[in-house]
């Protein structure tokens, strides 16, 4: 009798264990928010000249990252905007890295033959992973000269109504730290 006490209690006292914050469900879009203000994670691979380039490189840069791989439908659909961002912002103190786990040759050529406009680094599959900064590609970051994470999305697209307001809003934060310098 008391052993079935004991369970009775247990079960009824439960739910005053419970949490009462509201439940924040995993998804591409909480996972992106909850990187804003952490420090790029170190990382180390090749460019498509196959010299050396590593997160050092990108010291005191405003940059912004774009993750993709040549096979990505949806990563080569974003790269017409993803060049105009460049043709905006390239010269007022951005600097725009492509990370793709392409070997750096097969990356040389398809920015030969596509006129993807990003300086590419090529990192094995395990690398990207372990940097934690992505969340399926095509995935874009941006970062302060502190080197810390202010916004991150998936696509960037200003005409998909999909991915048009979170592609203005990225666009709005890098105008932002350019103009603060």
């Amino acid at each position: 009798m008391k052993i079935y006490l004991i369970i009775l209690l247990s079960v009824f006292s439960l739910p005053l264990l419970a949490q009462d914050a509201p439940v924040k469900w995993a998804t591409q879009e909480t996972f992106f928010e909850d990187l804003s203000e952490k420090d790029l994670p170190a990382f180390k691979g090749l460019t498509i000249n196959k010299k050396s380039f590593s997160n050092a490189d990108l010291k005191n840069q405003i940059v912004v990252i774009n993750f993709w791989f040549e096979k990505c439908p949806p990563c080569i659909a974003e790269m017409p905007e993803l060049n105009k961002l460049v043709a905006k912002y390239g010269t007022n103190g951005a600097r725009f890295i492509g990370i793709t786990h392409d070997s750096p040759a097969s990356a040389r050529r398809f920015q030969k033959r596509n006129g993807y406009r990003y300086e590419i680094v090529s990192l094995s599959k395990d690398e990207i992973r372990k940097l934690n900064i992505n969340h399926g590609f095509p995935s874009n970051v941006l970062v302060g000269k502190d080197g810390k994470i202010v916004f991150a999305t998936a696509n960037i697209s200003f005409s998909d109504p999909q991915f048009k307001a979170k592609s203005i809003l990225f666009e709005e934060k890098l105008k932002a730290i350019i103009a603060g310098g």
